[in-house]
């Protein structure tokens, strides 16, 4: 069975965006990214790993999964109404369009539950959870391992990882845990 895995950057306080979206307070260079990037390679969107020179083939993943305000941070500024070609992508939105230039990209109004428990049922690969905080709170049951490159900067306020829930401890069991020279860690758990 597939597994979906939240790969996300999140802040000393848990935050993975600022209040309006914002992400440029999280590193973008240093002696973490290489290896991060062989682990979880396919993980940038498609035109700026080829314009960084980053290979997209041969991940972990086949599929990735997110919210609008995750999809919509490639519109308009950014051009990216199809960031990630090389993977079959899902947007879970009731009440936007698909933009122009959008092909390949599925916009689904379903249930993200039922949808995440048929997409697990198929043969392939990984599933990528990539944001945001909202739908991370929907998923929380059917996540079966954390990503978290955790960064060395508090954001203060912004999308909390797994948005607004209840109070409901889960355990989860850590697989590995790596710090690099730049103050990045990058954490991975399994569900305990």
């Amino acid at each position: 069975m597939r597994e979906l895995t939240y790969y996300v950057a999140v802040s000393l306080d848990g935050y993975i965006a600022g209040p309006g979206g914002e992400f440029d307070a999280f590193l973008a260079e240093g002696d973490h990214m290489a290896p991060i990037w062989s682990r979880y390679r396919g993980t940038a969107p498609t035109d700026l790993a080829g314009a960084a020179g980053l290979p997209v083939a041969d991940g972990p993943f086949d599929t990735v999964l997110m919210g609008w305000n995750t999809y919509a941070v490639g519109l308009p500024d950014h051009h990216l109404p199809n960031p990630y070609r090389h993977l079959r992508q899902i947007v879970f939105t009731r009440t936007h369009e698909a933009p122009e230039g959008s092909e390949g990209v599925l916009f689904a109004g379903a249930d993200p539950v039922e949808t995440v428990r048929a997409l697990k049922r198929e043969d392939g690969q990984g599933i990528w959870l990539c944001g945001g905080g909202a739908l991370a709170a929907v998923l929380v049951d059917e996540i079966d391992r954390l990503a978290l490159k955790v960064n060395p900067v508090m954001l203060g306020a912004g999308v909390p990882l797994f948005g607004e829930r209840d109070y409901a401890p889960l355990s989860w069991r850590s697989t590995g845990t790596q710090t690099f020279r730049s103050g990045v860690t990058l954490a991975e758990y399994a569900r305990a």
